[in-house]
């Protein structure tokens, strides 16, 4: 149960193009993790990744479409209800968000750009974003890295750093926020076609876990939050072979105590489970993800949950407290799903 004797929820995005219902609500049984889907709406088209506003009465969507957009719904009770239009992001294709000191802040990949939107009190959305950062650069993969591709921007864990990755120059961002404004305070470089996509950083706040896609491996990279530097340590394969054809790596979660970390790959169709090893990753095990392209990973609870997009499915995992090595468990169908959080 959730605090207070209230009941958990996951909220589920999906690709709306793609036959997917929008965003799901589905209830979380409190010992087994199982999930019951409840409600859903479709108002926005391609709610493909979410975040919740802190005390988690409000849910934030991304608008994954070539005109980009991010919409507020109020989660009072199961059906999400939409708190106001969407907002513009300007940029296109955001794949993304976060919430940071009064904004939601978007990574939009068409456009390969930062978007930050202020956020009113009550969590709904003030209007007109208040700053866009262009990133630039390029990659050497010929298709994937013509230009910048924001994938990922979150705040570090003391919460002074906007902390964005990009997957078309292989590098992370370390910006400020003040005043609406996103300033670059840094850039650091990854390895040359690594294809950076999501970082997770361990609960400690000493080290950062970047999955790259185009090459399926994870950096390991340490974090200083009193300067706002991230430097790249060690690079583990997330599969114990080469892959047959191109793997895409995509979610990545950390365990609570900061022993596990855990990748999913779309092209095998499989989670990953490492040890951690001070700043080394020791890889354990795979196990296959229930479905089909598992497009995201969330850890909550004690189980993972992965959502599997062209399988149309979310499936959840015990998970050993041990050895960190998951347990199929179950499963619900939620078509292009794309995303999972838990309030």
């Amino acid at each position: 149960m959730a605090e207070g004797g209230r009941r958990r929820r996951a909220f589920i995005g999906s690709f709306t193009a793609a036959g997917g219902p929008g965003v799901v609500t589905a209830a979380v049984h409190p010992y087994n993790g199982a999930l019951a889907l409840l409600e859903s709406v479709d108002g926005v088209p391609d709610p493909s990744f979410l975040a919740l506003a802190p005390g988690g009465r409000t849910l934030y969507a991304v608008s994954e479409t070539a005109d980009g957009a991010v919409a507020a719904y109020h989660v009072h009770d199961d059906k999400p209800r939409l708190a106001g239009p969407p907002v513009p992001v300007d940029a296109s294709g955001p794949t993304h968000l976060s919430v940071l000191d009064g904004h939601v802040l978007t990574a939009n990949y068409g456009s390969g750009s930062v978007t930050a939107v202020p956020v009113r009190p009550d969590g709904t959305l003030a209007g007109a974003a208040s700053g866009v950062l262009q990133h630039t650069g390029s990659g050497p993969h010929e298709r994937r890295q013509r230009g910048p591709h924001a994938h990922q921007v979150q705040p570090d864990p003391s919460g002074r750093w906007a902390v964005s990755v990009d997957l078309g120059t292989d590098s992370v961002r370390v910006c400020t926020l003040k005043a609406g404004a996103l300033t670059l305070h840094r850039e650091i470089a990854l390895r040359a076609g690594s294809g950076p996509r999501h970082l997770a950083f361990h609960p400690g706040g000493r080290y950062a876990y970047v999955v790259n896609e185009l090459t399926p491996t994870v950096t390991v990279c340490r974090w200083d939050a009193g300067t706002g530097s991230l430097k790249p340590l060690t690079e583990t394969p997330v599969l114990p072979g080469a892959p047959a054809g191109d793997a895409y790596p995509s979610g990545i979660a950390v365990s609570p105590d900061g022993r596990f970390v855990w990748t999913a790959t779309r092209g095998e169709d499989v989670l990953t489970t490492f040890a951690v090893e001070d700043d080394h990753l020791h890889l354990t095990a795979t196990v296959p993800c229930g479905g089909h392209w598992p497009r995201a990973l969330t850890e909550s609870g004690g189980f993972l949950y992965a959502a599997n997009e062209r399988s149309g499915n979310v499936t959840w995992f015990a998970v050993d407290q041990a050895t960190g090595l998951p347990r199929y468990d179950g499963s619900v169908e939620v078509p292009a799903a794309s995303c999972i959080v838990f309030d």
